[in-house]
């Protein structure tokens, strides 16, 4: 069962954070080398939102959309705090077109689903819809998306063959803190100054 989505609200204000985190243990010598060990092969996402305006009536302020305080509070609610996990499907990064997920050995059915950012690949967190491509050619049926991001072919693609996937996804979160803020500055309307939340891990 897929976690619950973020909601997506006009009130949402500027500016937004978006950090990618990596940990490294790092040893120094008296000459001044040192020795690098990553611990972690691809980043913790961390994000920081604001909301100048929520509503919390079903008239509602023209805009900003009926209840929509409801929404944003009742989902932190629903995660307990930091608890919970919810998808957020980042505006700016949530799709990728056939993006190439792995070369056919005549064997391997299941494929992680990636995104290159760059020069840097990583797995998707939770795909929400895919498309696969073998050798260019688009394929309707004969596949399974399982959860939260590996695309599995009934029957194992040929020997070379070149397996491409278009994806929409979102990033499976957690809360930061098991408090929010949330801000009556008039009446039925309220601002949120700072959420932040991160990416978890598969399970």
């Amino acid at each position: 069962m897929a976690p619950p989505p973020f909601p997506q609200l006009a009130g949402q204000g500027w500016s937004v954070h978006k950090k990618p985190v990596f940990s490294t243990l790092v040893a120094s010598h008296v000459s001044g080398r040192e020795v690098r060990d990553a611990l972690y092969q691809n980043p913790i996402w961390e994000f920081e939102l604001v909301f100048d305006g929520l509503d919390s009536s079903a008239a509602g302020y023209p805009g900003l959309g009926a209840y929509s305080l409801q929404s944003l509070m009742g989902l932190f609610l629903q995660c307990q705090g930091r608890l919970g996990t919810f998808l957020y499907a980042d505006p700016t990064d949530n799709s990728v077109t056939q993006q190439r997920i792995g070369i056919g050995d005549g064997t391997t059915t299941s494929f992680t689903l990636t995104r290159t950012l760059g020069g840097f690949t990583e797995p998707l967190s939770w795909v929400t819809g895919v498309t696969p491509y073998l050798n260019g050619v688009l394929q309707t049926s004969g596949f399974q998306l399982n959860a939260p991001n590996v695309l599995t072919f009934a029957s194992p693609p040929g020997s070379g063959a070149d397996i491409k996937a278009s994806c929409s996804y979102a990033f499976q979160c957690r809360f930061d803190d098991d408090a929010a803020d949330f801000e009556q500055f008039m009446q039925n309307l309220w601002k949120v100054d700072s959420l932040k939340f991160r990416s978890v891990r598969a399970q």
